[in-house]
């Protein structure tokens, strides 16, 4: 069975997963090994992510770093209840 496109959502979803995983801070070189997607993608994921204020960009001496907010924690928590919905309808 060949595996099937994740959608926006779910890219949304692994996004803010890694930087949940990783104590709510992390580098964008590591959500791009992570979250499986091409710099030009993760760029405009993230962008648009701060702009709704799901993550923060932090600057730190060797950079930037990525921090998630209440915001993003609450939509991974929302994200796990819809999966669940789906799932016990067999809707997935």
């Amino acid at each position: 069975m060949m595996e099937r496109k994740r959608n926006r959502l779910e890219i949304i979803r692994d996004i803010l997963k890694v930087i949940r995983d990783r104590s709510g801070k992390i580098k964008p070189t590591h959500i791009l090994y992570k979250s499986n997607l091409s710099h030009q993608m993760m760029s405009e994921y993230l962008e648009e992510l701060k702009g709704k204020g799901f993550i923060e960009e932090i600057k730190i001496k060797t950079g930037r770093s990525y921090i998630i907010t209440d915001k993003g924690v609450n939509y991974l928590d929302q994200y796990a209840l819809i999966k669940d919905f789906t799932s016990s309808f067999g809707l997935d």
